[in-house]
């Protein structure tokens, strides 16, 4: 139930309308019933439209009529029922703060068949004179609340009928403005008004729009600068090759990487020194540089990215607890590095460590 209420607080944050399938049955793990009467402060109570709708489904189709098919007609008390001509579930639609949440049966004809007949009606009824609209800016290298504090004189400025919303995930935070109006015009020109404000307010953390994904940008400006990149993994286990061999047409620029997460394998494969090895640790800004210059001298590139760190959940130490990373960036004439900190939960230190990885190029391709 917990779940269901946190996906649906997250849902309106970000919609004015959120549709949920399923769950309405008369078996104990139907829950969806019950974890809406708890989101709407309400109670079940019965509802004598839908037992009569029930009961006669079950004898057109010779079916028995059971107690526990009564429990069907017990909707909350708070929405307003949605009659299913084709099941025993009905829908529910509920109202809260502006926003609209809708309860269908699962079975998707049912579904179906509701959405079309009765929601998409009451949809339109509700929105027919507003316009909709909205843009995503997309940042990396900066947490949310960072970002909340950074823009929020301008947020508590919006007009009314726009919103903000913070969509947080390892490595990348998305931001996206929305707006309704019955002006179309009015709307789209106030739309982009504000968004202009906000890249003003943070431009050195924005590297695309409408949900690019960092690598293929990354990617676009090692094509357009006709440069060559190849990557050294230690911690990261070569998830920076996987995310730029993502996008079709990577083989232009990237040349190759070395998944280096044995010590010999720095020695062997990327000439890291041993003596540094053993002085300063794996993780440690010595060797990760070295990563990076042996990897662009190996594949003959003109940037190299290199990775090492300790992503848990063993390992760490009170010098370099779990989530500690190097980073490293060799690039025609110089190399450099930074320490960072991403947490204990392997895969987002793992995410988190290609990302600031590919942020750290990014910003270097567009100085």
């Amino acid at each position: 139930k917990q779940e269901l209420h946190q996906a649906i607080d997250e849902a309106l944050k970000q919609a004015q309308f959120v549709l949920l399938t399923g769950g309405l049955g008369p078996t104990a793990d139907d829950l969806t019933k019950p974890a809406l009467c708890e989101y709407f402060n309400t109670e079940l109570v019965f509802h004598e439209p839908t037992y009569k709708q029930v009961e006669a489904l079950f004898k057109r189709r010779g079916f028995l009529f059971t107690e526990r098919n009564k429990q069907q007609a017990m909707l909350p008390k708070a929405c307003t029922p949605i009659p299913n001509s084709n099941g025993t579930a009905a829908g529910m639609w509920f109202e809260k703060n502006g926003g609209v949440v809708v309860s269908m049966p699962g079975v998707p004809f049912e579904m179906r068949q509701m959405f079309e007949h009765e929601v998409l009606p009451r949809m339109k009824t509700l929105y027919h004179e507003m316009f909709y609209a909205r843009k995503t800016i997309m940042t990396s290298g900066v947490g949310e609340s960072f970002l909340a504090d950074k823009i929020s004189d301008w947020e508590n400025a919006l007009p009314s009928f726009m919103k903000l919303a913070y969509m947080p995930q390892p490595g990348i935070v998305r931001l996206r403005l929305s707006g309704r109006h019955a002006d179309q015009e009015f709307l789209q020109q106030t739309l982009d008004a504000e968004m202009q404000k906000l890249i003003a307010l943070i431009p050195e953390f924005i590297y695309g729009y409408d949900d690019q994904a960092l690598e293929k940008v990354v990617g676009d400006l090692l094509h357009e600068k006709n440069a060559s990149l190849a990557t050294a993994e230690s911690c990261t286990g070569g998830y920076i090759a996987h995310l730029i061999t993502s996008i079709a047409g990577s083989s232009a620029y990237y040349k190759g990487s070395v998944v280096a997460y044995e010590n010999q394998v720095k020695t062997d494969m990327l000439g890291v020194s041993a003596h540094d090895l053993i002085q300063h640790g794996a993780v440690s800004r010595e060797v990760v540089e070295q990563m990076a210059k042996g990897v662009k001298q190996r594949l003959n590139t003109d940037y190299a990215l290199a990775t090492s760190g300790i992503a848990g959940p063993d390992g760490g130490t009170e010098e370099k607890p779990v989530g500690t990373v190097w980073i490293a960036l060799a690039g025609p004439d110089f190399v450099k590095s930074e320490r960072f900190h991403f947490g204990e939960h392997r895969g987002r230190t793992i995410r988190r460590s290609a990302l600031t990885a590919l942020e750290m190029l990014r910003k270097v391709l567009i100085a």
